[in-house]
């Protein structure tokens, strides 16, 4: 397992957005800011974003003399500059002169200036702009020793609706379908409700999409979104590319903050395959009152676990806050030692930064009170300001981790097409769906035991894994039925569950029943799905235990599976709920119901003994420790964290080195309420 380093540094970033374009005329301030950094042991920052109006105050009138500083006191401050390009906001001069740039939304109004990512994609004037100033950038300061990397735009997202994009998505849909308009209404199936389509001019984008009744449309709209977004990002990479080569490229992917569920706008699969590094954008709502903290970092877990997946290597945490945020319902501080936590649960999945936004808080606008490094008192000696030191102090420490991976026997299949098809899925429970949630609950089981889990897409190789899961795969191509069965025939063992395999890449269902290799595969046929209602209730028999079910249970039809779970009520009692298949050199399950966390966690232990996986260190903890290794070839190193509310007792099995302290720890050890402890161990 040798290193994979993403850029430059062989140390851990630490630091954030920095701002300074908001503080030109106050030099008192910026000088402030280059002695705050040391002090906060802060080390990059990423400067640019959103600064347009500063670098190009009027139409080929540039004033880059403020940035030049800006590179010339970090650097010899010691620190490193991840440059963003400017894109992610325009100057009210752009919009003035050329409003076709300008987003139009669903309902075909065009938006005002005055907002951010409001800028259409496919305008052929604002990749120009944005072309032309990222050349200059590139040119100014590509071989300036302190540029890490790029930082393309900020949080791509939204869709625009506007004539160019009509225009663009019906050249897209001409491609897809090769010119040939029948094809399109039958993967669209428009003789419903009469949407056939005989001129390519009567497409249009749809107006709103939830509303849209054509899922096929829809579908394909989404794809269309995704892939003009990415053109947009490979229209402003060309400069960089050709006169930075050697620089590494990123932009930051989101999350949602309430559910902790992957951005839904976009596809970051596709995405992520044009990226040299994954950085992500990660604000979870800590203390809130939905949920323990222990539930809360399990999905954290997952987001970093699916975003480190992508391109197997380790990614940054682009941005943070170190307290609190301006844009939740409830803007709730980070409580006392909780900053430290969370960033060692980041580094501890695969992170190699801790950045913020925002380094200084801005004095005026919508987000004057998110939280900083540098408050409005500007001072060095608040809590908030000294928790972020001592997580500087912390990854001054961990600099031999950067570049370690994280090997894992176990994989979980999510897909952002499956996540789209089911939310316009009419069908179901509309509001128990819930796929992402859904697997959330199978990745618990094995955070819970500290087995390590890569969360997959489907384009990605099955074969490295002796486990691969695969909840709720509603929409499932032919190709994506034939790789698992492929995985399955090779040695791999596969668990499916209900409302899998219903509809094919253009969310027309499968006629005939289930597809025959899924049949084939799993020995068995789901004939009928029965959606409960909240108060509706049975049970499965599992192993001489009863798990409750909800929300979801589907009718089996046996052939040469094995039936394992039965259920315990309605017409369907005393059928198989749940069903084991051995197929070729490996085997199959199929979870016919949603059931119990306890449910998963027993039935899970199953298979990991058999199949031997173990997690990569043993340790004897309570439920809400979490225990995560990051390995290279010579050593494992050791998160143990407390995501409880008091002190946990933990027994390690072998002893280790303490990498903050230097003490070995052997045996019993105790962890405070939201304490964390980083050790190493050398492999023999």
């Amino acid at each position: 397992m040798p290193k994979i380093y993403t850029t430059q540094a062989r140390y851990m970033l630490h630091g954030g957005d920095y701002n300074p374009d908001q503080w030109l005329d106050r030099p008192d301030i910026l000088a402030d800011d280059i002695k705050l950094m040391k002090l906060a042991h802060t080390n990059t920052f990423s400067v640019g974003i959103f600064s347009w109006s500063a670098l190009e105050p009027e139409e080929g009138v540039y004033t880059f003399e403020w940035l030049d500083d800006m590179f010339e006191n970090i650097h010899r401050n010691g620190g490193r500059i991840i440059m963003a390009t400017p894109s992610g906001a325009r100057p009210a001069w752009l919009s003035q002169k050329y409003p076709e740039v300008l987003r139009v939304n669903a309902e075909r109004v065009k938006q005002l200036h005055g907002g951010r990512h409001n800028h259409c994609f496919t305008s052929y004037v604002y990749r120009e702009k944005t072309r032309k100033i990222n050349r200059l950038l590139a040119e100014r300061y590509g071989s300036h020793p302190a540029l890490l990397m790029w930082h393309v735009s900020n949080e791509y997202g939204g869709e625009c609706h506007c004539h160019q994009c009509q225009h663009a998505f019906r050249d897209w849909l001409k491609k897809k379908y090769n010119n040939d308009l029948k094809s399109l209404n039958d993967a669209w199936w428009t003789p419903f409700w009469s949407h056939t389509f005989n001129d390519w001019s009567q497409i249009e984008s749809p107006s709103p999409i939830g509303e849209n009744a054509v899922h096929g449309l829809s579908l394909d709209w989404r794809r269309f979104v995704t892939d003009q977004t990415i053109s947009f990002f490979q229209n402003e990479i060309v400069p960089l590319k050709e006169i930075t080569p050697n620089i590494p490229i990123t932009t930051n992917f989101m999350a949602d903050t309430h559910d902790l569920i992957p951005f839904q706008g976009l596809d970051y699969s596709k995405f992520a395959k044009h990226l040299d590094v994954i950085s992500w954008d990660a604000y979870p709502a800590w203390h809130n009152d939905w949920e323990s903290t222990a539930d809360l970092a399990m999905k954290v877990g997952f987001i970093n676990d699916l975003y480190r997946s992508l391109k197997q290597q380790p990614f940054l945490l682009m941005e943070s806050t170190p307290s609190a945020v301006n844009w939740h319902n409830f803007n709730k501080a980070k409580r006392p030692g909780m900053h430290l936590l969370s960033s060692m649960q980041m580094i501890a999945h695969g992170s190699d930064s801790i950045l913020y936004f925002q380094w200084r808080k801005s004095r005026g606008s919508s987000e004057k009170f998110h939280g900083a490094v540098v408050g409005h008192d500007n001072c060095s000696e608040n809590r908030v300001f000294k928790e972020v030191a001592k997580v500087g102090q912390t990854l001054d420490e961990l600099s031999e981790v950067v570049g370690t991976t994280r090997p894992a026997n176990v994989a979980i299949l999510y897909d952002w097409e499956t996540h789209w098809a089911l939310e316009d899925a009419q069908g179901f429970g509309m509001k128990t769906k819930r796929y992402p949630q859904t697997l959330h609950e199978h990745y618990r089981a094995f955070w819970e035991r500290d087995i390590p889990v890569d969360v997959i897409t489907k384009e990605q190789d099955f074969s490295p894994y002796r486990l691969l899961i695969v909840p709720m795969l509603y929409l499932a191509s032919e190709e994506t039925i034939a790789r698992l069965k492929a995985f399955a025939a090779n040695g791999g063992t596969l668990v499916m569950t209900y409302i899998s395999g219903i509809v094919n890449e253009s969310d027309l269902t499968y006629l005939g029943g289930w597809p025959q290799d899924l049949q084939e595969m799993f020995g068995m046929e789901p004939v009928e799905t029965d959606t409960l209602y909240p108060g509706d209730k049975n049970r499965v028999r599992y192993q001489n235990r009863s798990y409750e079910l909800k929300d979801y249970a589907t009718v089996l039809k046996l052939d040469t599976a094995d039936p394992v779970g039965f259920y315990e009520d309605d017409f369907y009692v005393d059928t198989p709920a749940v069903t084991c298949h051995s197929y070729k050199q490996g085997k199959t399950y199929y979870i016919g119901a949603r059931l119990s966390s306890q449910f998963h966690r027993d039935f899970y232990e199953t298979l990991i003994k058999e199949l031997s996986i173990q997690p990569a260190f043993d340790v004897k903890h309570q439920p809400g420790v979490s225990v995560q290794v990051r390995q290279d070839e010579e050593n494992d190193y050791i998160f143990i964290m407390n995501f409880t509310e008091k002190r946990q007792p933990v027994v390690l099995e072998s002893a280790v080195k303490d990498m903050l302290t230097g003490e070995t720890l052997t045996g019993e050890i105790t962890l405070e309420k939201y304490e964390a402890r980083i050790a190493v161990k050398t492999k023999k």
